[in-house]
């Protein structure tokens, strides 16, 4: 019966070993995989897609998405963390997460040691935009302006506080512009303020901004992660534009966690089963379509990144003077 269900999930996925996942089985009844946002972004199609797979990998129980948003995601990691630590909840996290640990004056768990990383699942570009009629035609041409004219130019984000916002935040600090950032409610929103000449630019995520790249109604000026995106191999990285932002990337990411003390075996086996999923050719392209670099990685290095991260945005919400939520 194992060969049979290890064949399956050969076919369905590309060339995956299936030696790793024959034994021990996680329990016969559904893994129940918390995701902090609603129905439909491309977190959850994200994690939709992944999990599906990991299920066939694992040979045994399936695994159902719960969507619990609102709070910054706060309420749907307590309720991880304080679920059993038998492997049968758990988080997709982000690096939302880690914005939260610097963003709120304190959080019902603590983001390090109440969870247990399981893996990377994929990363999201950032970029900075204009419209397609912007008379900026480079990343070089915005920030000659930004000097040029101290306070003058806008730059659209999402609500202070996002992985936008953040991001932006970080790069005016790096480069030491005087800009005004200018939050929105919703990428749509910011698009239409982009087109309406309300900001000069934007910061957001690729994802739900490629559609308007492609119909040439907005251009990318750079992407803000260590190196080129295949969506857009054309655009450079900040790095590669601005010598003063050497060793700048910021991308967004997202993973999963199970609660603290869950037993080693298991978070080794559901990573094996994560960074197998994400081996696989079709689920690469897939995730691709969504804006989503496929990413796996081992609990370790999950960790550390998580950690890493944590620090990173602290310092960057102290440092603008962000007001706790």
């Amino acid at each position: 019966m194992q060969r049979r269900q290890c064949t399956a999930s050969l076919l369905a996925l590309g060339t995956i070993p299936c030696t790793s996942f024959a034994q021990p089985q996680l329990r016969a009844r559904p893994i129940r995989l918390v995701v902090p946002f609603g129905p439909g972004g491309v977190g959850d199609l994200t994690v939709r897609i992944v999990s599906q797979a990991m299920s066939e990998v694992l040979g045994g129980p399936p695994i159902v998405v719960e969507n619990r948003p609102g709070a910054g995601g706060v309420s749907a990691a307590e309720h991880v963390a304080r679920a059993a630590p038998d492997g049968q909840v758990l988080l997709l996290m982000s690096n939302a997460n880690a914005v939260a640990e610097g963003l709120f004056p304190s959080l019902p768990y603590n983001t390090v040691r109440d969870f247990s990383p399981i893996s990377l699942l994929g990363r999201f570009d950032l970029a900075m935009l204009v419209a397609h009629t912007s008379s900026l035609q480079s990343f070089q041409g915005l920030v000659a302006q930004a000097r040029y004219q101290p306070g003058q130019l806008n730059i659209g984000t999402l609500y202070s506080g996002s992985t936008q916002y953040l991001a932006a935040e970080l790069l005016k600090t790096t480069l030491g512009l005087d800009v005004q950032l200018v939050p929105y409610n919703s990428s749509a929103a910011l698009f239409h303020a982009l087109r309406g000449k309300q900001v000069d630019a934007a910061v957001d995520m690729l994802a739900p901004v490629m559609a308007p790249i492609e119909g040439r109604q907005l251009r990318a000026l750079v992407v803000m992660g260590d190196r080129r995106t295949a969506a857009l191999p054309g655009v450079p990285t900040v790095s590669e534009s601005e010598e003063a932002a050497a060793g700048f990337g910021v991308s967004s990411w997202n993973g999963l966690a199970a609660p603290a003390k869950t037993d080693p075996a298991t978070i080794a086996r559901l990573s094996k089963a994560a960074n197998a999923a994400l081996a696989s050719a079709d689920i690469a392209q897939r995730l691709q379509r969504l804006g989503v670099v496929a990413e796996g990685s081992t609990p370790a290095e999950m960790a550390t990144l998580l950690q890493r991260e944590i620090q990173r945005w602290a310092a960057v919400i102290e440092r603008a003077g962000i007001a706790k939520q």
